[in-house]
């Protein structure tokens, strides 16, 4: 879907593309965040279960404090990646609505006789990206207040809202109860579409692994290890032993970088670089489409290869910017 929407749009932002746009940066924005879906994990050995599964210390994770994950194959090589909160002591894990299903049943495969289970919940809530003062007045009427720090959360009796670091919060209720708040924001807030949202987390540097990414990176590839996606304390989870070896013998020679794309491309795209002719030296993550029909992209690529330049094809033609990221990667 998201490459359908780039090539429609590329070519010619629409006046009501570029109205959703002014309101993600001076408004007030509401987005359904059907791009996205929830996993709920639930039951007495639900924190053990993922504290084996997952490469972060679910210890950090509370019905206050949300954190980045991931989860990844024995090769060490990411699946899937996830934002986690907990409501009512369950585990709630947002990922990429492309990979949900796969990923729930695969999680489901190592339950065995653990007192755990793992649901797709998304149709049971109403899960919104909101941003914008008014639209934060109208939240703090329902949680008598809003999170101030990134992954901070504030959760009521049918719901709560999470801070994102891009900025925006990420509201989550029952959808039996949201009809109320759906009315305040709707009130308050211009409706965006998911492509539109997407640039908030590519501004933030925020990766999403999506079913054409998925098993071509390690965590730290996509900067989990800064965004505190990865623990090198806890005990062990599939691929613990890479990750690990990654981090401590210092060879995590490619990184995720913020940048623009001179054409159109898509995830799963590689890249290219003269120092490695035609070896793919990286991999483009996420995309987005600024004004003026700009493109701006999440990619994974050797470090070394901006000394020469990347590029999207393997006749080095179309080369990259590289822009900045709000965050410092060594």
């Amino acid at each position: 879907m998201e490459e359908d929407v780039m090539s429609e749009l590329s070519s010619d932002v629409s006046d009501q593309y570029m109205q959703q746009l002014e309101a993600l940066r001076n408004g007030d924005a509401l987005c359904s965040m059907s791009h996205f879906a929830v996993i709920r994990v639930s039951g007495n050995d639900a924190h053990s279960f993922l504290q084996g599964q997952l490469s972060s210390d679910l210890r950090e994770v509370s019905e206050s404090h949300s954190q980045y994950s991931t989860y990844s194959n024995a090769k060490g090589r990411v699946l899937g990646n996830f934002l986690i909160w907990q409501f009512r002591g369950d585990y709630f894990l947002l990922l990429s609505a492309d990979i949900a299903e796969a990923l729930c049943r695969r999680l489901g495969m190592f339950v065995l006789r653990s007192q755990v289970k793992l649901q797709l919940v998304t149709d049971q809530w109403l899960l919104a990206g909101v941003k914008g003062k008014r639209a934060e007045e109208a939240l703090k009427a329902v949680f008598n207040g809003v999170p101030e720090r990134p992954h901070d959360v504030i959760a009521g009796e049918s719901g709560g809202v999470i801070r994102l670091p891009a900025g925006s919060l990420l509201l989550f209720y029952e959808k039996p109860a949201a009809s109320a708040i759906e009315q305040k924001l709707a009130s308050s807030c211009y409706r965006v579409d998911n492509e539109a949202w997407s640039l908030l987390d590519i501004a933030a540097g925020i990766p999403w692994v999506t079913a054409a990414t998925q098993e071509q990176f390690v965590p730290q590839m996509i900067n989990m290890d800064v965004l505190g996606g990865i623990s090198f304390k806890k005990g062990c989870y599939p691929g613990q032993e890479i990750v690990a070896r990654t981090q401590y013998l210092g060879k995590v020679k490619r990184r995720l970088f913020h940048v623009e794309l001179p054409v159109e491309a898509k995830p799963g795209d590689a890249l290219y670089s003269p120092a490695t002719g035609e070896q793919a030296i990286g991999m483009v993550v996420n995309v987005g489409l600024e004004e003026n029909a700009r493109l701006v992209a999440l990619a994974v690529a050797q470090i070394s290869g901006w000394e020469t330049g990347l590029f999207l094809e393997k006749e080095h033609k179309n080369a990259l910017k590289n822009l900045s990221l709000p965050y410092v990667v060594d």
